[in-house]
């Protein structure tokens, strides 16, 4: 499995490296770090410029000026994990791939169904690959079509284990945390409330997105530390403020498992979509408040006078993470696809998910009887 984590780890694809660091805990992997060569980004540029508008298809196969890896022995598995698809060319950086390597699984995490058309020049590319995972699952029928074949839906995770607030239970200090995307109507009304009321608002000051963290696993660290130690935690819709990309396209954004897992309260606007449905199928997964902001403030008020109801639905949350979101989850299905099988140390971390679901359960249980 190659990695870009050496060069590229902007705070959005820190997850990622988190998922790719799973795998390799719970299996036998070579992780290839990827290193720029001399160029590499004025090269990168180009292509990315040029990608969209190549006829004669070649530039998808070039090396985006990285250096070259090659292979010196054989591989059941080939894995390349994108963000988005103009981490694809980073493959040919990797000679002797396709050769060496009797399985070759490519995922793609963001692709939105309304750019497939502009992708002609390239997306032939995927056909390289056995398996095509894509993490959008309103993507999955277009891209299927474009290609010719049969795509995968891989939904988002987290390393739960990271995540959870079990069986620590540290407090919750911070009474709301936001990140990333945000309504603005939102996050007035928290602001002025915060000033009003006193209550501990954290959210972000500037634009994380592109923001380069001196290490990917602090920084996941960070956030989970920060998380589980919230109780409402602000949620909305994939690129809910960047409809020119989605086009109309509805998808589960990555806060939801983040905030989920992390056993908080998630305020905000549950997906309309069938993703979110599979995905997140108990009741009050998310508390739903008005994006005009004219609500938050009564349904946190609400909620905070309403201890067990909130600590519950954030016990309901962090349970079913552990059950449902960790990426062992996401590994183990995409091997059933590949036709192979669970490596013992996939089976024994997804027995350590269970036990600590069971763990939050019990507690659950002892509150209950404590009430009483």
């Amino acid at each position: 499995m190659l990695t870009g984590r050496r060069f590229t780890r902007r705070a959005f694809q820190c997850s990622l490296y988190e998922a790719q660091d799973v795998l390799v805990d719970c299996e036998d992997v070579d992780l290839i770090h990827l290193k720029p060569g001399a160029g590499f980004r004025t090269k990168e540029r180009l292509q990315r410029r040029f990608l969209y508008r190549d006829v004669s298809r070649r530039l998808v196969h070039a090396n985006p000026g990285l250096e070259s890896v090659r292979l010196d022995r054989e591989y059941e598995v080939f894995v390349t994990i994108c963000q988005n698809h103009w981490d694809f060319p980073y493959i040919n950086a990797i000679q002797g791939w396709k050769e060496r390597c009797k399985l070759k699984i490519c995922w793609i995490d963001e692709v939105w169904a309304a750019d497939i058309p502009h992708y002609k020049y390239w997306l032939h590319a995927l056909n390289q690959f056995d398996h095509v995972f894509v993490g959008y699952r309103g993507t999955v029928e277009p891209l299927s079509k474009a290609l010719g074949r049969q795509c995968h839906w891989m939904p988002f995770a987290v390393d739960a284990l990271r995540f959870t607030p079990y069986p620590a239970l540290p407090p919750r200090v911070v009474d709301v945390y936001s990140i990333g995307r945000r309504w603005s109507a939102i996050h007035s009304a928290l602001r002025q409330a915060a000033a009003q009321d006193g209550f501990f608002y954290l959210y972000d000051t500037f634009p994380g997105a592109d923001v380069e963290p001196y290490d990917h696993r602090q920084h996941r660290e960070m956030l989970a530390n920060i998380a589980k130690r919230s109780r409402f935690f602000m949620v909305a819709p994939g690129k809910v403020d960047a409809s020119e990309e989605t086009q109309g396209q509805i998808e589960v954004g990555y806060r939801y498992y983040e905030g989920a897992a992390a056993g908080a309260v998630m305020i905000g606007q549950a997906p309309r979509c069938q993703a979110f449905e599979e995905l997140f199928p108990w009741p009050d997964a998310v508390v739903h408040i008005e994006p005009d902001g004219s609500d938050v403030v009564d349904v946190i008020k609400w909620l905070k006078s309403d201890v067990e109801r909130s600590a519950a639905i954030g016990r309901r949350n962090a349970v079913e993470a552990l059950l449902r979101h960790d990426w062992v989850y996401r590994w183990k299905e995409i091997l059933r696809i590949a036709g192979l099988s669970p490596t013992e140390k996939m089976m024994v971390r997804e027995a350590r998910l269970r036990a600590l679901a069971a763990e939050a359960e019990m507690h659950s249980l002892r509150a209950e009887e404590a009430r009483q």
